[in-house]
């Protein structure tokens, strides 16, 4: 399925006297792995802040399946589709796993209180836990359910998190920075999960600097600098592009 299923027309996103976003432009097809990179300060937290409405644009728009989104609360977006993580884990610690992926399932299954006083909110009750239980497994957290989120390792907590937002029944998931702080063996994990997710019908938004995973997961990459569209390509074209040797490759680490 070709097709410009998330498009970003003429993004600009402006902070008093600073641009962070200029006339952005670029589209991802249904069900692809499309990395964002680029130096610090190039505009791409701040992009996957306006795409998921945190941030209103000061120019431009973005369209989902032809629909304008740019604009919509964050909760507004989310009900279209439109799920993002953080760069740090956000987890309630002190929760146990379930409870936490619980709250996912909250855009799907919204608690009513009088429903929930007359008894009347069981068959939600049920089907929120049973899709939880399935983010838990998809992500292989299923026998960490009881555990407090606190306990688990860090490549797990990060798991958790994608759960959670699993859990939200997304079509699209903005990842941001998942693979930082990971050794070897939970990058490797993590990247086996991000195919996963993939083939399960999620189209996925990656920002990293981990060069190695980006280059090993992602169908396409939009190159950001200066809140501009640099370069984009394969990882095989972005990898030796002299303009993006030049701005960002040239001091990344990992690249091969």
């Amino acid at each position: 399925m070709s097709e410009k299923f998330l498009e970003v027309s003429g993004l600009g996103m402006r902070f008093g006297g600073i641009t962070a976003i200029d006339n952005l432009g670029f589209s991802v097809e249904y069900g692809e792995i499309r990395g964002v990179i680029g130096p610090n300060g190039a505009g791409k937290t701040t992009t996957f802040n306006v795409i998921s409405g945190f941030y209103k644009p000061t120019a431009g728009s973005v369209r989902l399946r032809g629909e304008t989104i740019s604009g919509l609360r964050m909760y507004e977006v989310a009900r279209r589709g439109i799920v993002r993580t953080f760069q740090h884990s956000t987890l309630f610690t002190e929760m146990t796993v379930m409870e936490n992926v619980l709250v996912g399932t909250h855009m799907r299954y919204r608690p009513n209180i009088f429903s929930s006083i007359v008894g009347r909110d069981a068959e939600d009750r049920r089907r929120a836990r049973t899709r939880a239980t399935e983010s838990l497994e998809f992500f292989g957290l299923l026998e960490r359910a009881s555990d407090r989120a606190a306990d688990l390792p860090h490549g797990h907590q990060r798991a958790l998190g994608l759960a959670i937002a699993l859990a939200a029944q997304p079509e699209v998931m903005l990842l941001d920075e998942p693979f930082a702080g990971m050794n070897p063996e939970e990058t490797k994990s993590m990247m086996s999960l991000m195919f996963k997710l993939r083939d399960s019908g999620v189209t996925i938004l990656i920002v990293e600097h981990d060069m190695r995973a980006i280059m090993g997961i992602c169908d396409y990459i939009t190159v950001m600098n200066f809140g501009r569209l640099l370069a984009e390509g394969r990882p095989e074209e972005i990898r030796t592009d002299p303009a993006v040797v030049e701005a960002y490759l040239g001091s990344a680490r990992d690249v091969a």
